[in-house]
């Protein structure tokens, strides 16, 4: 197994700890193929999950894809960022494997902490992909 196929299986694997009740979702961040930070999406630390309390986004009738800065829950890339900062692990010249192309936010922040490898399974969101092209992000979909 290629090294691309086994960090995603991975981020799929860390994606069934996640507590959004509408898409799970899972981060691996890595550099020379050696696991840097990981993240899934989820509510804050000690804050209630939306497995117990119910999702934001349904009560306020949000549709799929619009508005994502309102919910509960922290996207698996900024957790698995915040996760390295909080170890004081630089970003620096690293690989992020996402189950989920990034929304335009995860990818100014993946940027913004020197990732310069993105794979991803799919591609939605032709704006975050322009944002990371321009950025010098390499990017890579599986299939």
């Amino acid at each position: 197994m290629d090294w691309e196929i086994y960090f995603m299986n991975l981020a799929e694997e860390i994606a069934t700890r996640s507590t959004c009740l509408r898409k799970q979702v899972g981060c691996v961040i890595t550099r020379e193929n050696y696991i840097v930070s990981t993240g899934y999406n989820g509510a804050l630390p000690g804050m209630p999950e939306c497995l117990d309390i119910g999702c934001l986004r349904s009560e306020l009738g949000i549709q799929h894809g619009r508005d994502k800065h309102l919910c509960r829950a922290v996207h698996a890339e900024q957790n698995a960022i915040a996760a390295a900062a909080r170890l004081g692990t630089s970003l620096k010249d690293t690989t992020c494997y996402v189950t989920l192309f990034p929304c335009i936010t995860c990818t100014k922040n993946l940027v913004q902490a020197g990732i310069n490898k993105l794979v991803t399974k799919e591609c939605d969101n032709d704006l975050s992909k322009k944002l990371l092209e321009e950025s010098g992000v390499y990017i890579t979909i599986l299939d």
